[in-house]
């Protein structure tokens, strides 16, 4: 089977994660901002969609190049073997980015790499009429930074944050990959308590148990690579047979989530059915200060309120404060907190054991992570 240049978009602060799902499916990567690089075949494209949790996009790199004129544009983006990649009814729309580039009209570089692909193919394809653009869809990027051209094709279709669940979320939802990513920060095991104080609409605690029982986060859903010709058939069919069989439905789960509004609960629970795991995750009202347990060696992990809108603040580090207090008992376990607020240790009462700097969106955030004590080790 043919290799490919595949590259795993990912979220500002998360490349690493990413870079380590990518090792755990068995392939070499190499890591710059934003992106995984690695190589692979379709059935490697075809697992990367399939099974990683914290990237965005599984795309094609085509070619990289410099370019400085729109005609070397043109030249080098036409000298590609665009036809090994589309057929002949192909749609492929054009978008892109310039960034720190002599070419900076975005407009103008997707309609000149449309046009070069089009002379591409008329000439691999002998046509001298119009292509119908009317089967498969394959949506090709033109990114230039600092006068390097890289064409990509995207092989998701919709973000991989789509699993598929969600039927209803609140103001804010956290993204799905985000929400996996802070999971495979923590030191959860699937056999330890996860509990989430703030659940919305229950995005974190669905994630740990797709995690938990070992459930590949796109087998709920489709991909737009499905109905390339460069893909048999087959190639999807053993993916899924392979997630199928590496499900560990059997893993029992102690997962549940909490939130103030009782109609985020609700919402909370219609997903985690909508996910197939409604029978693994409780789901109830409460307020965080509220929360008490007599279970020992769990793992806490919230997104709560940042209070960035202007007379929120106050209230928002009131309930932290009143949570550091509910917590505090809960020495054995680790809890991870998601937040914007800069004056989030004073507020909660106790300094980090480790903080690390994400992204929420364009929201900068910091992860504050509270170990608790280790469980004592039973002798062989």
């Amino acid at each position: 089977m043919k290799n490919f240049d595949i590259i795993a978009t990912s979220a500002m602060g998360l490349e690493a994660i990413v870079a380590k799902e990518v090792r755990d499916l068995g392939y070499e990567c190499q890591v710059e901002n934003g992106k995984i690089t690695y190589k692979g075949d379709v059935r490697a494209i075809a697992r990367s969609n399939m099974w990683l949790r914290t990237a965005d996009r599984i795309k094609i790199k085509i070619g990289e190049f410099k370019a400085y004129t729109f005609d070397e544009l043109f030249e080098k983006t036409k000298a590609l073997p665009w036809e090994e990649f589309l057929p002949e009814n192909a749609e492929f729309p054009v978008s892109g980015k310039s960034v720190k580039s002599k070419l900076f009209s975005v407009s103008d570089c997707q309609a000149i790499v449309k046009k070069a692909i089009v002379e591409r193919m008329r000439k691999s394809y002998k046509k001298t009429t119009w292509f119908e653009e009317n089967g498969p869809l394959f949506k090709i990027e033109v990114a230039l930074l600092k006068d390097v051209v890289t064409l990509t094709i995207d092989t998701s279709g919709s973000g991989l944050h789509k699993r598929g669940y969600r039927s209803g979320q609140g103001e804010a939802p956290l993204k799905e990959t985000l929400a996996a990513a802070l999971i495979k920060l923590t030191n959860w095991h699937p056999d330890k308590p996860f509990v989430d104080p703030f659940c919305g609409s229950g995005t974190i605690p669905i994630e740990a148990a797709l995690i938990g029982q070992n459930i590949a986060p796109g087998f709920n859903r489709e991909f737009v690579s499905e109905a390339w010709p460069i893909f048999p058939d087959s190639v999807w069919d053993e993916v899924r047979m392979e997630a199928e069989d590496l499900a560990k439905y059997d893993q029992p789960l102690d997962i549940s989530g909490m939130d103030i509004d009782h109609r985020m609960v609700k919402i909370a629970e219609e997903n985690a059915f909508e996910a197939g795991l409604g029978d693994l995750i409780s789901f109830k009202q409460m307020r965080v200060q509220d929360f008490t347990t007599k279970k020992e060696y769990g793992v806490i992990v919230g997104n709560p309120p940042y209070g960035e809108r202007l007379g929120e603040k106050k209230a928002v580090e009131e309930m932290y404060s009143q949570m550091g207090k509910a917590f505090a008992p809960l020495d054995t376990w680790s809890i991870y907190i998601l937040t914007s607020n800069e004056d989030f240790e004073q507020v909660y009462g106790k300094p980090a054991t480790k903080k690390r700097k994400l992204f929420n969106g364009f929201i900068r955030t910091d992860y504050y992570q509270y170990w608790g004590k280790r469980p004592p080790r039973l002798d062989k």
